[in-house]
C-alpha cells in the first residue's frame, strides 16, 4: 500500500497575511501546494489528505482540491478550536490555534496507513518526497518506527528575515535524539548563521545542522498517541490561551519515553517558502528556474 500525505492547511499566515495556500505563484497560477501534489505523485504517494477550516471550504475545494481529483485520490477534514476531548472547552479568550500536532489528530478517522505530514505553503523538493515515500513505504505493519526529513540548515533560510526552525540533534545511528524549537535564527553579515539561545545570546549553527521543517513520516498509532497525550497537555495548559501543541513536543516525548524512535532522513532539497510577503518574488523566481531547468514543467495539470 502507498503511504498518504496529509497536508496541513488550515493555517492563515499571520506575517505574510491572508490564505497564502492559495496564493498563485506559478506560471499558470499554480500554488506551492500544486507543486507539492506533482512531486508526492511523481515521487510514491497515494492519496493526499487536507486539514483545513471551514470558513475556507468552498474556496479550498474549487481552487485547489478541484485540480486533484483526476490526479491522485483526495480527503479532507477540518481543524476548528472546539475540535477538543471530552470534558474540555476552549477559554473564551483563545483565539490562537491549537498548533500542529491538533492538526495531525484531525486526520485518524481518515488515515489507516503510514503516512506524511507536511505544511502546505512550504516547498520541499521533489527529492524528499521520494526520499519520505520509499521510508514510509517500508512501515507497513510495522509501529513506534517513525521519520523526519531533516534539512540541512543553510538550504532553510529566509533573504527577507529571521526564521524558526527545529534544531535537530542524532544519536550515532541517524536517529533523532532532540529537537529544539529556534525562533530566531538569522545569516550574519559575514556569511554566518546563528540562532539566540534562551539566553538570547547569538549562537553560531553550521551550514548542515539538520533541522526540521515539518515534514514527518508517521504510522497510525501515532494519532491514539496525540490523543492521549493531548489530554495531559490541556490538563496542564487550560489558562494559558496562546501555548500550542506542536508535533515535536509530542515527539519528543514519545522520544524520551522510549516508546518510538524517529530516524532523520538527510535530503539534498532546497526548501523555500513565503514566510514574509518581501519572499514572495523570490518563491516566483526559484520556480520558474526550476521549470528552466526542467525540473517541472510549464503547466502541471
Amino acid at each position: 500500500m502507498k503511504p498518504t500525505l496529509f497536508v496541513l492547511a488550515a493555517g492563515m499566515g499571520s506575517r505574510y497575511g491572508g490564505l497564502k495556500q492559495l496564493d498563485g505563484l506559478g506560471p499558470n497560477g499554480e500554488t506551492i501546494m500544486d507543486y507539492s501534489i506533482f512531486d508526492a505523485i511523481r515521487g510514491g504517494f497515494g492519496k493526499v489528505v487536507f486539514v483545513i477550516r471551514h470558513s475556507f471550504e468552498d474556496d479550498f475545494r474549487e481552487k485547489i482540491i478541484k485540480k486533484y481529483v483526476h490526479q491522485i485520490p483526495v480527503e479532507w477534514v477540518f481543524q476548528e478550536l472546539d475540535y477538543l476531548p471530552k470534558g474540555f472547552t476552549v477559554h473564551p479568550e483563545r483565539v490562537k490555534p491549537w498548533g500542529t500536532n491538533h492538526a495531525v489528530l484531525m486526520g485518524k478517522d481518515a488515515i489507516k496507513e503510514p503516512f506524511a505530514v507536511i505544511n502546505a505553503d512550504d516547498f520541499y523538493g521533489k527529492e524528499s518526497y521520494k526520499i519520505l515515500a520509499d521510508y514510509l513505504s517500508g512501515l507497513e505493519n510495522k509501529k513506534d518506527d517513525y521519520c523526519m526529513v531533516g534539512y540541512r540548515l543553510g538550504n532553510t533560510l529566509s533573504e527577507s528575515g529571521s526564521v524558526a526552525r527545529g534544531i535537530c540533534e542524532t544519536d550515532d545511528k541517524g536517529y533523532l535524539s532532540t529537537v529544539v524549537e529556534r525562533t530566531y535564527i538569522v545569516r550574519d553579515s559575514d556569511g554566518v548563521i546563528k540562532y539566540k539561545d534562551e539566553s538570547d545570546q547569538l549562537v553560531p549553527a553550521g551550514e548542515n545542522t539538520p533541522v526540521s521543517m515539518n515534514m514527518w513520516g508517521f504510522t497510525p498509532e501515532y494519532f491514539q498517541y496525540s490523543e492521549d497525550y493531548f489530554i495531559d497537555f490541556l490538563k496542564e495548559n487550560q489558562e494559558n490561551i496562546k501555548v500550542e501543541y506542536f508535533i515535536p513536543l509530542l515527539v519528543n516525548h514519545l522520544i524520551t519515553s522510549g516508546i518510538a524512535r524517529v530516524k532523520v532522513l538527510d535530503t539534498p532539497s532546497k526548501w523555500f517558502g513565503v514566510t514574509y510577503a518581501d519572499d514572495r518574488q523570490s518563491v516566483v523566481d526559484k520556480i520558474n528556474n526550476l521549470i528552466a531547468q526542467g525540473e517541472y514543467p510549464s503547466k502541471l495539470w
